[in-house]
């Protein structure tokens, strides 16, 4: 019988049993053991533990000195933050002294009017009224919009937060339902009144607003509510809740109070006068060509923007404001 081969599978796992210390070692403590070379001691471990300590030290040093801003950041921070301190104040101060302003020409025209023309004065008041132009309070409906809850995955969701185009569609739909006033976080609108985005900013005749958004409608409440909820308005705040989980609450108040809007700015335009006729220009020859190339005809499409809410029940409006008194157009 020919002699069987040995399985050399496990030849590095008896070798490891056998002999556990590698041969090299073993090799270099004779040789060390045969030349009397010294044995390294406790004093080279101290050596190498202190080198490792400065070692890190120097290394955790630079680490913060790269960290740490520089001088010139700094300083610079800190002009930007007074200069906008300053900005701010002045910017309060300014619109404290244009409302004041702003009350003693009303005075004075109330006193001119009230001996020389009190129907006309009495028209005026009625008009302020419609116009936003002074505080009024009444009962009505309040609705605050709160930014859906995100983590550090979702938290640059953009539909998550309430945009331009929610707030748009809820004041569409609560002048719709008869609204008498609407404020939104205490700003007044009017008939001129754009609610814009700017970044990541709601802004209301170019004031910024934070979340959450409260919206405050004078009027009847139970009116409000009920047409609020059958129009397409009352369907898309359903679906900001349903689909986006953006907190929508709306309560019933029994004495709310609207700050005036300030003297609304008209503009208008004129058509220019055509004092002289353009003279006709030469009409070049068309060349024809050998070969015509048969064009397609494609139609324009109208790029929105911003994105559209894609869900079921949403309505799509325009980025606008209606106010009583327009007509019902968009401006």
């Amino acid at each position: 019988m020919p002699e069987s081969v040995r399985d050399a599978s496990m030849t590095l796992l008896t070798e490891v049993q056998r002999r556990p210390l590698d041969p090299g070692y073993a090799e270099a403590a004779r040789r060390r053991a045969l030349t009397g070379a010294p044995h390294r001691g406790g004093r080279t471990a101290v050596w190498l533990v202190v080198v490792g300590l400065l070692l890190g030290l120097g290394v955790t040093t630079a680490t913060l000195s790269l960290r740490q801003p520089q001088a010139g950041a700094v300083a610079a921070r800190r002009l930007l933050e007074q200069q906008v301190r300053q900005h701010r104040a002045d910017a309060e101060s300014l619109a404290a002294q244009n409302a004041d302003l702003s009350a003693q020409i009303a005075a004075l025209q109330n006193q001119a009017l009230r001996s020389d023309d009190p129907a006309l004065l009495a028209q005026l008041q009625r008009w302020a009224v419609s116009a936003a132009l002074v505080p009024v309070t009444g009962p009505g409906l309040r609705v605050v919009l709160t930014d859906a809850p995100s983590d550090s995955t979702t938290k640059d969701n953009p539909d998550l937060r309430v945009q331009d185009v929610d707030l748009q569609v809820l004041v569409n739909g609560l002048w719709a339902a008869g609204a008498e006033a609407i404020a939104v976080n205490g700003q007044r609108l009017t008939a001129t009144t754009a609610i814009r985005t700017a970044g990541s900013a709601v802004l209301v005749d170019l004031v910024p607003l934070v979340n959450p958004y409260t919206v405050e409608a004078i009027g009847s409440a139970a009116d409000l509510q009920t047409s609020l909820a059958r129009s397409s308005a009352g369907q898309h705040l359903a679906t900001l809740r349903a689909t986006y989980g953006i907190g929508v609450t709306m309560t019933s108040q029994r004495r709310l109070q609207l700050p005036g809007a300030g003297p609304t700015t008209l503009q208008e335009a004129s058509t220019p006068s055509m004092t002289a006729s353009p003279s006709p220009s030469p009409t070049p020859t068309p060349t024809p060509s050998p070969t015509p190339t048969p064009r397609t005809a494609s139609t324009p499409t109208a790029t929105p923007s911003r994105s559209v809410r894609a869900a079921a029940g949403e309505v799509v409006t325009q980025s606008s404001v209606v106010a009583p008194g327009t007509g019902g157009e968009d401006r």
